[in-house]
């Protein structure tokens, strides 16, 4: 296992260090399963991680319902409004491996309840029994049916928005830039990425090294999510990790957009070490080449496709290696003139939303960031 770190500026670490002992407990348990035959770590992972069925909520009318022969669950509040309601459309995170309905829950109800919108949360296929683009397919086929029969839920055509957390916020994003080229359905009034991951070809960007062993997402961890997604399997992610799976000349192309040079230097004060060149490995690339496709990269999208995006809100955690992700798209999205709107938890670590009220783990900083993007649909 590598070594995990703690930071003292992160919120509540006591609670966080309870956290990470259940993760531990939880990662040592699945492989002791895995090993005397009972099931895989993922389904046992799976299996914990999965939520419980939660009572009637007051305030919502809640009903599980097929999209294009994909699960979601449709949350609408009982309340009268004066008109129509905005829409949004959660993908949860889990590393396209993990996360349910039931795992997001009580974050969808919140949404739902303090927004007073129509949440539509879907449950796209997961990795590695389905590879990419099953989660991408999913999510999009998903938004394409709630759009084209929005009048059946009392929605408003103009403002609808596409929402996801880590994976989720990838796959918001990816969507996001599909829908942008579409002209046979109403634009997206927003989109909000929580988090999220964008990019597969840099785990040494900066967020990587500072975080790399802070909970709940480590280094090798998102590395080894991003190959179960691609390719059902996790080899050569030692080769991911050390950056030898892109040719110099695509690296080199993609440097405009995927580069330390382009995050704010106040986000490389704490220690960053310098990367040593890696040979790049052919025979890897050939396995991992997809990931140059702006579907499971949103990143590398062209600008033509990224001057289209609607307006956007942006979620960035300090102590997580995704941080980057987000300020690099942040940089991306302001340079081609989409508005952004941008939320930074200092104190905040990747996956605390997913945490809210969740077995007595919440972190006020979590509540915090839940509660700006209330605030930023609500300025919709």
């Amino acid at each position: 296992l590598p070594s995990y770190d703690i930071p003292p500026g992160v919120n509540q670490p006591a609670k966080l260090r309870l956290v990470l002992a259940v993760l531990l407990g939880t990662a040592a348990l699945g492989k002791i399963l895995e090993k005397t035959g009972l099931c895989s770590q993922i389904t046992f992972g799976r299996y914990v991680r999965q939520g419980r069925k939660l009572g009637v909520d007051p305030k919502l009318f809640i009903q599980d319902l097929q999209f294009n022969k994909v699960p979601v669950r449709v949350y609408q509040p009982k309340a009268t409004s004066a008109g129509r309601r905005r829409g949004i459309i959660f993908f949860h995170g889990g590393g396209w491996v993990f996360g349910s309905l039931d795992t997001y829950e009580k974050v969808c109800r919140y949404i739902s309840r303090e927004s007073e919108s129509v949440v539509v949360s879907v449950q796209y296929r997961l990795a590695p029994e389905h590879k990419y683009p099953a989660a991408y397919e999913d999510c999009l086929n998903a938004t394409v049916h709630f759009m084209k029969d929005i009048e059946h839920y009392g929605v408003d055509p103009a403002n609808v928005i596409v929402c996801g957390d880590s994976a989720g916020g990838n796959l918001a994003a990816a969507v996001s830039q599909t829908l942008a080229g579409r002209s046979d359905l109403p634009r997206l009034r927003a989109q909000i990425l929580i988090y999220p991951g964008l990019q597969a070809l840099d785990f040494n960007l900066p967020s990587y090294h500072q975080n790399r062993g802070v909970p709940l997402l480590f280094r090798e961890r998102a590395a080894f999510f991003a190959l179960q997604y691609l390719n059902g399997d996790a080899l050569h992610m030692q080769e991911v990790l050390e950056g030898s799976h892109i040719p110099p000349d695509m690296r080199l192309k993609y440097r405009k957009w995927v580069s330390p040079d382009n995050i704010p230097e106040k986000f490389k004060v704490r220690g960053v070490k310098p990367l040593r060149p890696t040979d790049y490995i052919a025979e890897v690339y050939e396995t991992v080449k997809r990931f140059c496709e702006p579907n499971l990269c949103p990143l590398l999208a062209e600008d033509a496709v990224v001057h289209q995006l609607p307006e956007s809100f942006i979620l960035t955690c300090e102590y997580d290696v995704l941080r980057d992700d987000g300020l690099l798209y942040k940089k991306r999205l302001e340079d081609n003139g989409v508005r952004v709107t941008w939320y930074h938890l200092e104190d905040g670590f990747h996956g605390i939303i997913s945490l809210y009220d969740y077995c007595g783990f919440s972190f006020p900083a979590g509540k915090r960031g839940l509660d700006s993007i209330v605030n930023f649909l609500k300025s919709l």
